[in-house]
């Protein structure tokens, strides 16, 4: 760094990109095969291969920025920018499944039964597991905000409980969404009310457990003393992430599991 005459950051060559092209072409055509062949071989190598590929890359910018200096505020910047576009690409993604839900409650056609849930489907109640899935979500909001908080003031230990208990709820949010998957009285396939709402809220499962993800490897990033007071950028990118997911929890509670049923 203190030979160039700017605060930006020019990669070097890497080869984690082309192979985690190779994991993610593989893994579309692992579930194809999957699907219609009822083989899971090569579906079992593109995973393994993009975690691989996730974790040599992820370990080549944890080393610049921690033992090369490569992060600059400028480059900070550029970082949050990214993070940002990230996940205002995930709200559309989220809008597209809202926009289907409502598409077909908002005016159910005769195929369903003109009515909403269809008929023969019966929802469950928004009074209980939903709403302590919605209790466990906020309360983790609560405790990442706690965390990195506690880290800003340079309470390290503080911010390691709140940042293990996020993880802890964010495990137990996804244990009660595979029981109330496993009671559900309905599934995918019926009608545009099981599609809806498996699609929608199995996605968002899938983001709390990629963002519980990324809260465990800040965890150790953490218990490793990677992160400062300021400079976390990686813990606070989770947390946004994390805000993210609580939020568009709150709106499939409130649309498809309270005012849908």
């Amino acid at each position: 760094m203190t030979t160039q005459s700017h605060p930006y950051h020019l990669v070097n060559i890497s080869p984690w990109p082309i192979t985690s092209a190779i994991g993610a072409l593989s893994l579309t055509s692992g579930m194809i095969k999957w699907f219609h062949s009822y083989n899971s071989q090569l579906i079992l190598i593109a995973l393994l291969i993009l975690l691989l590929s996730s974790y040599q890359w992820w370990r080549d910018i944890n080393r610049e920025s921690l033992y090369q200096g490569h992060h600059t505020y400028k480059v900070a910047v550029g970082l949050r920018w990214g993070m940002i576009l990230f996940i205002v690409s995930e709200v559309f993604f989220f809008v597209s499944f809202f926009w289907a839900y409502f598409h077909s409650s908002l005016s159910p056609n005769v195929e369903i039964g003109s009515m909403w849930p269809p008929t023969g489907i019966v929802p469950f109640n928004p009074f209980q597991i939903p709403l302590l899935n919605t209790t466990v979500l906020l309360a983790s909001g609560v405790t990442v905000t706690w965390a990195h908080h506690s880290l800003m003031e340079k309470f390290h230990s503080k911010s390691f409980h709140a940042l293990l208990l996020t993880i802890i709820l964010g495990l137990y949010f996804t244990c009660l969404q595979a029981f109330e998957y496993y009671e559900a009285s309905f599934s995918i396939s019926d009608s545009s009310y099981g599609s809806t709402f498996f699609v929608a809220t199995g996605f968002h499962g899938i983001h709390v457990i990629i963002g519980t993800s990324f809260l465990t490897v800040c965890f150790l990033r953490h218990m490793m003393h990677h992160f400062s007071s300021n400079h976390h950028f990686g813990f606070e990118a989770a947390a946004w992430y994390w805000h993210f997911v609580d939020v568009v929890w709150l709106f499939l509670y409130t649309s498809i599991y309270w005012w849908g049923s």
